[in-house]
């Protein structure tokens, strides 16, 4: 057992049941005699109907400890912060808090829509626990971090999902907690916003408040939490250094495969590489090359390979294809191998992004297979940009040129 436990959880299930529509008396009644029988054959048995949010997970996080939590969509990352919060109970299994937890779970949770901002701050800060003269000592700092002080007597049904977020991560990071737990809210709200609530995150953590954090962002992640938890389907699969942890996710979501009923040609291998060999951590502005080689099931024509980037939220920034590229359209054998080398260079801001490769026939206007992503890859950049691209931004003397700039003049 970890000493100074701030948080615990211990064989804790939680099973769910997709929705049942009871429209009339004669459907509701079986249905009431249902959840009998369920609470009469135990809680770790489960029905057709029923499904495990979570599935016997067990941790422990230490006071000013800060833990990552990642996983895909639906990988019971939320449930697990939703009973640490006290907002669920568990099926099964115990979940122990110690100290002053505040949470922010949901964009917006505990704010009124009718009320202004200001209102809201009060209303919010004393539902996470905050006494009313702590709310008002507190209240400048509040609305200037975040950003709203123009908009402060506005009604919050006016605010957009970013200004809810900044307002509500705002109340809660100023509540001086024990234990912060934080689910995705980072991911909302400008760069400059992103940046102050990383920001506020370390000077929560320096204070020695426990922080469990939850977000797809994997670079504020590795930044903020040296360990790190891995869920799938409501298990815990990883538990350990940030960087390892995240290493093994990435991994994972690359095997992802999709193909059509009929694939007249596959993907064989995707291998991503700098110029000391296959790796997946790289630095902006290196070079990178991705190895795809191509095996025909059957003869193929009019054939394209095409190589595409998704950012973390998985929003296609780039795409390219071997035709695009000169290769012409790929005619293939039954049986032949054909494989290419796309160069890139990394003109990428900090971030974790996603490489797909798909096949593509133009005749037919079909693809045969799809791989998305086939890796994902971590890039670091010593520039503080925001978004995806890195221009290699610098200041120079006003009116000043540098003097391999050439004019170029239309006709």
């Amino acid at each position: 057992m970890m000493p100074n436990v701030a948080l615990r959880m211990d064989r804790v299930y939680k099973k769910f049941s997709r929705g049942e529509r009871h429209d009339s008396l004669r459907d509701l009644i079986p249905a009431l005699a249902r959840q009998t029988m369920r609470r009469a054959r135990g809680p770790l048995e489960l029905k057709e109907e029923e499904f495990w949010a979570i599935d016997d997970v067990s941790f422990e996080v230490g006071k000013g400890e800060a833990l990552g939590v990642i996983g895909h969509n639906g990988a019971g990352k939320s449930t697990i912060l939703k009973h640490l919060n006290g907002i669920m109970r568990p099926t099964s299994g115990s979940v122990e808090v110690h100290g002053r937890l505040s949470a922010l779970i949901e964009i917006g949770a505990g704010f009124h829509p009718d009320l202004t901002g200001r209102e809201n701050v009060f209303l919010n800060g004393v539902i996470l626990g905050m006494s009313r003269s702590e709310i008002r000592r507190k209240f400048d700092e509040i609305v200037d971090f975040a950003g709203l002080r123009s908009f402060i007597d506005t009604p919050v049904k006016r605010y957009s999902s970013g200004m809810h977020a900044r307002l509500g991560f705002s109340v809660a990071a100023h509540m001086e907690p024990d234990i912060l737990v934080i689910d995705e809210v980072l991911s909302v709200g400008d760069y400059a916003f992103r940046e102050r609530g990383i920001q506020k995150m370390r000077s929560v953590l320096m204070n020695g408040t426990t922080v469990v954090f939850v977000s797809h962002n994997l670079h504020a992640v590795v930044d903020l939490c040296p360990r790190c938890l891995l869920l799938d389907h409501g298990r815990l699969i990883a538990d350990g250094s940030t960087r390892d942890v995240v290493q093994t996710y990435m991994e994972q979501i690359g095997t992802r495969r999709v193909r059509t009923q009929r694939a007249d040609t596959e993907i064989e291998s995707v291998v991503i590489r700098n110029a000391q060999g296959p790796t997946l951590e790289f630095k902006s502005g290196e070079t990178i090359w991705v190895d795809v080689k191509l095996r025909a099931l059957r003869p193929t024509d009019h054939l394209s390979c095409v190589l595409f980037l998704r950012d973390s939220s998985f929003h296609q920034i780039f795409t390219i294809s071997t035709d695009r590229l000169g290769q012409g359209l790929i005619h293939l054998d039954s049986g032949d191998e054909r494989e290419f080398s796309f160069e890139l260079t990394l003109h990428l801001a900090t971030g974790t992004f996603h490489v797909g490769v798909l096949l593509h026939r133009h005749d037919t206007n079909q693809w045969f297979e799809n791989m998305d992503p086939a890796a994902s890859i971590s890039v670091t950049s010593q520039n503080q940009v925001g978004l995806a691209v890195n221009l290699y931004p610098k200041i120079v003397e006003p009116g000043k040129q540098p003097t391999q700039t050439r004019a170029v003049t239309g006709a």
